[in-house]
């Protein structure tokens, strides 16, 4: 029984998959904050851009 627990604690392949879900999951959520950032960047300046072809109208 014991030698069963030892090799049970030795093990790694378990802690290699979690290592790589961890790793996955911090690159979904940079992705995720990459793409938000430049997606807001990108509409203030398309909604710059049609104010200024309208003649500083608002633009929807």
């Amino acid at each position: 029984m014991l030698e069963k627990f030892h090799a049970f604690v030795m093990d790694e392949q378990g802690v290699t998959a979690i290592e790589y879900g961890l790793i996955a999951a911090l690159i979904a959520v940079a992705v995720i904050a990459v793409v938000t950032t430049i997606g807001t960047r990108l509409n203030e300046a398309f909604q710059s851009i049609c104010t200024k072809l309208n003649n500083n109208t608002a633009c929807t």
